[in-house]
This record gives structure tokens, C-alpha cells and sequence, in this order.
């Protein structure tokens, strides 16, 4: 029968990661992070104002028919998120770091802290935490990558580090 083929699945572990996403602004951006965090059990935290609404309604409307399975919560900022958290560190990603996320070695319970699309993470949160600030290096010309690409690419860097992408049985 179609759709009962066997998928490829890594080790499974609960909330290995925790993904926070600091005041959103592009709804597709948001709904490909949580698909995102669906297919790797990741918590989604949704910090600060949203530039856009995560009611039923609106998510329905927006095709988003995984949202079910994401475990996301919202916080009014990134203190309150990360105290709620507990990570054992947070990783903040911006296309202004000096380091990549290539040099980190990722623990599992680490967040990865991404900024709003239009600006990033604001400059005093990155100066006051200049050690955990980590970049993805890109060879063109472009600022940045996309917020749903940054999470894909800095997460399943983390997963791969920590062995949750050998495969299992099937």
C-alpha cells in the first residue's frame, strides 16, 4: 500500500535539542522550523512578540497540518525561555559571528537560539554572550541563510554529533 513503505529513522530520542526562535516575523519561515522540530522531536520555543498569530484557525489556514506535532511553547523573553529551558548551554546563531557552529560540540539539552528575520539577535545580547555565538559561513555573497535553513542546517549538525543519526531498525 503507498505510504507504508519503511522511512529512514535515526536513533529516537526525546527533546534532544531545543530550538527557541527570538520574535519570529515570517510565518513560513516559523512553519518550516516546526516541521522542522516535528521530524526531530525537538522542542519549538516561540520567544517575545510574534509577527503573526499561532491560534488553530491560522494554522490550519496555513496548511500546517504537522503542528500537532511539535511541542511548542511561547515565552515573553529569551530569560524567562531559557529558565523554562534549563539548557545545559544556548548556542546563539547570527550571520555576524566570528565562529562557525562547526567548532561547537554540541551537547544534547543545548538550545540554539535563533534571531527575528529582519535583523537577527539583537547586538548587546551577542556582545554580552560573545562566547556562545556561533554563524554559518557562506561562500557567496549573501547575508545570511534563510531562519528555516539556519535551524535545519545548525540542528541536524547537533543530531549528527551526537549519534542520533545512525540509523535504526526499521
Amino acid at each position: 500500500m503507498p505510504g507504508d513503505e519503511p522511512r529512514l529513522r535515526g536513533q529516537i530520542h526525546d527533546r534532544p535539542f531545543h530550538v527557541v526562535l527570538v520574535e519570529p516575523e515570517i510565518p513560513p519561515n516559523t512553519g518550516n522550523v516546526a516541521r522542522t522540530c516535528a521530524a526531530t522531536r525537538c522542542p519549538l520555543h516561540l520567544v517575545g512578540p510574534l509577527g503573526f498569530s499561532i491560534d488553530e484557525h491560522a494554522v490550519r489556514r496555513a496548511g500546517l497540518d504537522y503542528w500537532h506535532l511539535v511541542e511548542v511553547r511561547q515565552h515573553p523573553d529569551l530569560d524567562a525561555a531559557e529558565q523554562a529551558i534549563a539548557p545545559s548551554r544556548s548556542w546563539l546563531f547570527s550571520g555576524k559571528a566570528r565562529r562557525s557552529y562547526l567548532e561547537v560540540d554540541y551537547r544534547l539539552g543545548d538550545a540554539l537560539v535563533f534571531g527575528k528575520e529582519s535583523v537577527g539577535l539583537a547586538p548587546e545580547l551577542l556582545e554580552a554572550r560573545g562566547d556562545s555565538v556561533v554563524g554559518i559561513p557562506t561562500l557567496g555573497q549573501v547575508r545570511s541563510h534563510n531562519l528555516g535553513n539556519a535551524v535545519a542546517i545548525a540542528l541536524y549538525e547537533a543530531l549528527r554529533q551526537n549519534g542520533l543519526l545512525v540509523v535504526s531498525e526499521r
